[in-house]
């Protein structure tokens, strides 16, 4: 129960803070050696529900005005869903693929990586002059979209990866981090539902450590979400930028003492 809840905060935390949910959600099991219900894929899916349920609270009123929208061309509703397209088709395709991939070595590279993407995105950037949501286009959205792809490779960040790139095309700090957040529920969705046969199959599921893990992600990944956007309103991603360089030596000194 103690681990289901420590990775239920992890998850709820790290789904929306640019530092990589599935990087954490890899290495803290590996690093402290837990076993059992907690490092299965059926939990890790569990837990995405919970950051699922986040969003859906948090953006209710937005996705009630976005659908009622779904009658317009230009439609953010059908910008998101050009924008969902390439994760979908990329991890549809190399679902298996993707699922193995869970080294600590390619985490440590991609954590690093992206952080330099993440300070590079942060060089002269200037509140003045950069746009909200409705420089959001169908060619803006699919950009976007694309590098959600990435965000598959674990380590990458789904959040850290589509907010850089929201501002690569001249949106402000939270209106990038909403964007990402908005076109990421049909992504977290997506996958949730793409792994639910882990649940379904799974020969024994201990439904108070799920309960546990679900609800604590939820409640962290609301929080998290809240703040972050208030958080970018006013500051910069390089405290992210630095906390994933820390994490990926970290990882790499463990590997080495292990050796």
């Amino acid at each position: 129960m103690f681990e289901a809840i420590i990775l239920g905060i992890l998850q709820g935390l790290t789904e929306f803070i640019p530092v990589s949910s599935s990087a954490h959600l890899i290495v803290a099991p590996w690093f402290f050696k837990w076993d059992g219900i907690v490092n299965t894929l059926s939990f890790d899916v569990a837990l995405h529900f919970g950051t699922l349920l986040a969003l859906l609270v948090y953006f209710r009123k937005e996705w009630i005005e976005i659908l009622a929208t779904a009658g317009r061309k230009d439609s953010m509703l059908w910008k998101i869903a050009v924008g969902t397209i390439p994760a979908a088709v990329i991890g549809t395709a190399f679902h298996d693929s993707i699922a193995a991939n869970r080294s600590p070595i390619l985490i440590a590279f991609t954590l690093s990586l992206v952080s330099v993407f993440m300070i590079m995105s942060e060089r002269n950037y200037k509140e003045e002059g950069r746009a909200g949501l409705e420089v959001i286009n169908y060619k803006n959205a699919l950009f976007i979209g694309i590098a959600q792809a990435f965000a598959l490779v674990p380590g990458v960040s789904r959040s850290g990866i589509t907010i850089v790139a929201g501002l690569v095309k001249g949106l402000k700090r939270a209106d990038a981090a909403r964007f990402s957040f908005l076109l990421g529920t049909p992504a977290v969705a997506g996958a949730s539902l793409m792994e639910a046969k882990n649940l379904i199959n799974a020969e024994s599921i201990e439904v108070d450590i799920f309960l546990a893990g679900i609800i604590v992600a939820a409640v962290t990944g609301y929080i998290a979400i809240k703040y972050l956007l208030i958080f970018l309103q006013r500051h910069s991603m390089r405290p992210f930028a630095y906390y994933r360089f820390f994490l990926a030596f970290v990882i790499i000194l463990s590997l080495w003492i292990t050796i």
